[in-house]
């Protein structure tokens, strides 16, 4: 559907976010709101989902609460076929909550540690693409963004399972898009680079958080990215540098 208001650059669009309870996901289901984006927002977290709701009424939004865990892969085919059920189509995906895992020597992860984190960064989002696949490709212009990290290029010591789970989530997701090419959907990656969240806090516990970008900063630049008129595909993108320049 095509939209002339630039106040509100994704009016009628359906948008879904994962993670949506807090950070990066909780102000981007906000700014997508702004922006006329009906949300569907998932999290773990019923408290902070209402927290997120009261949020988006407040600036004229509308959004459907799905609390879910996405490690229950069967949740996530039950939330693709509510969305054919209610809206026939999903116009937007930001497939925005992730694991950190645990920073150690690879020999110390625990087994059950690194399965949970491949379930949350990898396999649930293998288990959105298959649920919302048809939904995406349904929309006039369906545009879904994966939060990956440098980590997955940088790979440095420690942090073995995160970047690991975050590699297999780029090769998997630049995979996708190239199948996807000559559809109307468009599929990319987005590196947020450090931002003020509590996962940062974890991963970088020296680090002034002050000299961070808050999860508020960075919003509005989802925006575009979830567009009609975005055509960029199959890419990595950075956001830090469009922050900072």
């Amino acid at each position: 559907m095509t939209n002339t208001n630039e106040n509100k650059p994704l009016a009628g669009r359906v948008t879904l976010v994962t993670g949506a309870s807090r950070g990066i996901g909780y102000q981007a289901a906000i700014a997508l709101a702004k922006a006329g984006s009906h949300i569907i927002a998932t999290a773990r977290t019923q408290g902070g989902l209402e927290d997120l709701d009261d949020a988006i009424r407040a600036i004229g939004g509308e959004a459907t609460l799905v609390p879910m865990d996405l490690k229950q892969a069967d949740g996530i085919d039950q939330l693709g076929s509510i969305i054919n059920d209610r809206w026939g189509q999903l116009d937007g995906l930001l497939a925005n909550a992730g694991l950190l895992g645990e920073m150690a020597p690879l020999p110390h992860i625990s087994p059950k540690k690194w399965e949970e984190t491949f379930a949350v960064n990898v396999t649930a989002n293998f288990r959105l693409i298959r649920s919302l696949d048809p939904l995406l490709r349904a929309a006039p212009s369906g545009r879904a963004i994966f939060m990956t990290s440098r980590s997955a290029v940088s790979r440095k010591a420690f942090w073995g399972l995160y970047a690991a789970s975050k590699s297999a989530l780029d090769a998997m997701v630049l995979s996708y898009a190239q199948e996807i090419e000559q559809t109307n959907l468009r599929v990319n990656l987005v590196t947020p680079g450090p931002v003020r969240t509590q996962m940062r806090a974890k991963a970088m516990p020296g680090e002034d958080p002050d000299t961070l970008p808050t999860p508020a900063d960075i919003a509005p630049h989802f925006i575009p990215f979830l567009s009609e008129e975005w055509d960029q595909h199959g890419q990595i993108i950075d956001l830090h540098e469009r922050v900072t320049t």
